[in-house]
């Protein structure tokens, strides 16, 4: 089950340099590739705003 990141990102970064798979990319809210995410978590736990979940 990959996360997945809601509208309330605020594309602070926070995430990006936690993921150590590199699932996650910039854009007006940031988006984490399903296909790469390896569900660790890491991303949910940086997240300032709560805005990554697991789908």
């Amino acid at each position: 089950m990959a996360y997945r990141i809601t509208d309330a990102c605020v594309a602070c970064g926070t995430c990006i340099g936690e993921c150590p798979v590199e699932a996650i990319s910039a854009g007006d809210i940031y988006v984490i590739d399903p296909d790469k995410c390896i569900d660790c978590g890491t991303c949910a736990s940086a997240c300032p705003t709560e805005a990554i979940v697991a789908e």
